[in-house]
């Protein structure tokens, strides 16, 4: 008779998707809401729509002079409490990114 080998047994491994999980909530700044949450991206809504209204107002000498008013008009933001540095910088990023100044 012949002798039984077990083969060695192959694991597969599965990468599932969710796709609960991967949606992605947005709340256009222009919706009115008073909905924001302690994230950069929650503080970049409300940054980008706060630079547009003092862009219609336009009575600033400089970006950083305007970049100081948007922060000061946020300055209730939860991210802007928790993180006042980084909110910075995510401002100053945003500017660049969609060409604000």
């Amino acid at each position: 008779m012949g002798e039984i080998v077990e083969q060695p047994s192959a694991q597969i491994w599965v990468l599932a998707f969710n796709a609960v999980s991967s949606a992605m909530s947005y709340i256009s700044p222009d919706s009115n809401t008073d909905r924001v949450f302690n994230n950069a991206d929650s503080f970049a809504m409300v940054f980008d729509a706060t630079w547009r209204k003092l862009t219609e107002k336009n009575t600033y000498e400089t970006q950083n002079e305007k970049i100081i008013s948007a922060l000061d008009a946020m300055s209730d933001h939860p991210f802007m409490i928790s993180s006042p540095e980084t909110a910075r910088q995510v401002a100053t990023f945003r500017i660049r990114l969609l060409e604000l100044d």
